[in-house]
């Protein structure tokens, strides 16, 4: 006979990134908005930025190339920024 997992070990694992000042502010949203069952994820190289993100996780890159800024929509040093950590 077949035994089945239980229903809660069943459930669907879900992942929402948010990377930069849109992709946080998208999170942020999504959290205010009360969306529960999703786990939310940070990143940014702006350390102001992910001070005021209610995610859970968050991940600061680029540390030592923006010290601690943003990265001004240059979706180029955003890439470096990510490839340096």
């Amino acid at each position: 006979m077949f035994e089945f997992d239980s229903l809660s070990e069943q459930k669907a694992k879900l992942k929402v990134v948010g990377v930069g000042g849109a992709g946080g502010n998208a999170v942020t949203r999504m959290i205010t908005s009360g969306m529960q069952g999703v786990d939310f994820i940070a990143i940014n190289t702006d350390a102001q930025d992910l001070d005021n993100n209610p995610s859970e996780q968050k991940i600061q890159v680029g540390k030592n190339l923006t010290k601690g800024l943003g990265a001004g929509a240059n979706s180029t040093v955003g890439r470096e920024a990510i490839e340096a950590d």
